[in-house]
């Protein structure tokens, strides 16, 4: 029995280089950073009463939670290169899609991974409705989306992915 990877796992190339960088900017620049104002602020006497001192020991608990995150997220990561994908009539992980509403309004979403999706750019989460009424669907089929307001019909207009060879998501 073979145990199937949580879609929250999944990450484009473009995504974990984004979470690597993080990682080593946190780790090798922020923190030690941090970690000398607060030697410096802790010379200065009273603790209590330091802002410095306390400012920079917040800081270092939450540099050292978003740490541990990262690390987490990094280690179980399976990294998918939308490029890569065989089957590019139908949306899968990384797929660009191109739909219509109900209203005749076209909408046009890329499908990335949890912590990298971001709306404002047109990416949504895998796991978000949108994408789960898009997976598997084919340009000129029908799905349903679920929305606080009910199901709601789209169609699918185009279906793209990343040119192959290419490490883009």
């Amino acid at each position: 029995m073979s145990e199937k990877t949580p879609l929250s796992h999944y990450l484009s190339p473009r995504g974990a280089e984004v979470m690597r960088a993080e990682l080593k900017e946190l780790a090798q620049k922020e923190r030690p950073r941090i970690v000398e104002i607060v030697s410096w602020a802790a010379g200065n006497g009273d603790r209590s009463e330091n802002a410095d001192y306390q400012y920079g020991k917040r800081r270092l608990r939450e540099i050292d939670r978003r740490l541990r995150f990262l690390s987490k997220r990094l280690e179980k990561a399976v990294i998918v290169n939308p490029a890569d994908q065989t089957t590019r009539d139908r949306v899968f992980f990384g797929a660009t899609v191109t739909y219509v509403d109900e209203d005749d309004v076209e909408h046009t979403v890329t499908i990335l991974g949890v912590d990298e999706s971001d709306l404002a750019r047109g990416e949504v989460s895998l796991v978000s409705p949108i994408a789960r009424a898009l997976m598997r669907t084919r340009v000129g089929d029908v799905a349903m989306l679920q929305t606080p307001r009910g199901p709601v019909e789209i169609e699918i207009l185009k279906i793209s992915y990343p040119a192959r060879g290419s490490d883009a998501d």
